[in-house]
């Protein structure tokens, strides 16, 4: 199969966009499309797309805790984590266009997923405290404020998930259209815009403004989040 019949065949294999935040439906899975189409060319396997994730992102993790938060530096960590972010889209894409899902590479994923959201937000914890001039000592409650929510966020949808998969009475009729509204309301809580604030991290006040922006998103988005999904499961 050439790179243009894989990508033919992978934008019929998509996820449905029903839920997915702006960046992740329009930008991310374009690009994750394109990074799986290639991959299927150069003959990679889905398990080896989520390594090279997993390898650019946690790079850009250990840059943002190792080194000062520079004009320079911010344009490299934010690039890493958008590909890493790609290439974390194109692995289930390219895992269901060789119809080899399986449980220990959704596994793996998921952990990877989980992983970068707890490092992201502890190497801006050891950035913050080692190089931004706070104005409060209680603002370095903030990472820890923030990578409890995410990964509260992302456990509870992913469990949401992989219960209603499992129902034996789960909806089977067509799937509802994607809401421009949802999907712009949930931009907040989208990891590409996190990653996409990290452009400012050598400008330390705007940086730490958009985060905590970010933060009180996620602790307004996080509890109505948990809430309809209880409902639905209810």
């Amino acid at each position: 199969m050439d790179f243009s019949s894989a990508l033919k065949q992978l934008a019929q294999v998509q996820k449905p966009a029903r839920g997915a935040p702006v960046y992740a439906r329009f930008v991310n899975r374009p690009a994750g499309r394109v990074l799986a189409a290639t991959a299927h060319r150069i003959g990679l396997s889905p398990n080896q797309v989520t390594a090279a994730s997993a390898l650019f992102t946690f790079t850009a993790i250990a840059a943002t805790a190792l080194f000062p938060p520079t004009a320079a530096l911010g344009p490299w960590v934010t690039l890493a984590l958008l590909f890493g972010f790609a290439l974390d889209s194109a692995d289930g894409q390219l895992a269901r266009l060789h119809r080899s899902a399986s449980p220990s590479g959704e596994w793996t994923d998921h952990v990877v997923d989980c992983a970068k959201l707890l490092g992201i937000h502890a190497a801006l914890l050891i950035s913050f405290y080692r190089h931004f001039d706070l104005p409060l000592p209680t603002l370095l409650l903030a990472p820890v404020g923030f990578q409890f929510a995410a990964v509260v966020l992302f456990f509870g949808g992913t469990l949401k998930d992989q219960l209603r998969r499992q129902a034996a009475d789960a909806p089977t009729g067509p799937a509802a259209s994607p809401s421009a509204v949802r999907g712009i309301a949930l931009l907040p809580v989208d990891y590409g815009l996190l990653c996409l604030i990290f452009l400012f991290l050598g400008n330390h006040q705007l940086f730490l403004t958009l985060y905590l922006a970010l933060l009180a998103a996620h602790v307004v988005l996080v509890p109505a989040c948990l809430a309809k999904w209880f409902r639905e499961l209810a």
